[in-house]
């Protein structure tokens, strides 16, 4: 039997993560953010202090990509990096007041993308989509499915 892509959960979920996040980087390409960048940056602006393992839990990433979005992050002006006040060999990741500034027209931008490209689904199968993603993904990390 061949492989039909059009009903492989795996292929459509891929295809349509290109999807948001092409269209997330072209509505925060303006504000100077990536894709990458403003996951990191949802993280800290619940939470500010957060180590780089503490991020690379949360967002389920390589270590690696975290350390290289962070550099870029700080190059940028959207983070600092102290020592942790607890953990000799850790360090805490800080917001700029840049990147504060940057909260609100960033997660409109996240916003209007979730309006534009679910805008044609009834709210019932908006809430049933969200749900059932939140199913795979807790059910992924619990069989260890997760990326780092």
């Amino acid at each position: 039997m061949a492989f039909d892509k059009t009903r492989s959960a795996g292929y459509l979920i891929n295809h349509l993560a290109r999807i948001f996040a092409q269209a997330l980087a072209r509505e925060i390409r303006p504000l100077g953010l990536a894709p990458g960048q403003f996951m990191v940056l949802l993280e800290l602006w619940r939470e500010d202090g957060l180590t780089q393992r503490d991020l690379v839990d949360r967002l389920d990433v390589e270590q690696a990509t975290l350390a290289n979005t962070l550099a870029r992050m700080e190059r940028d002006g959207l983070i600092r990096r102290k020592p942790h006040p607890t953990d000799g060999r850790a360090q805490s990741v800080h917001l700029t007041d840049r990147a504060r500034r940057l909260e609100a027209p960033a997660t409109q931008a996240a916003d209007a993308v979730n309006r534009r490209l679910l805008g044609g689904l009834p709210a019932e199968d908006r809430r049933r989509l969200v749900e059932t993603m939140r199913s795979v993904i807790a059910a992924a990390g619990r069989s260890g499915g997760g990326v780092a």
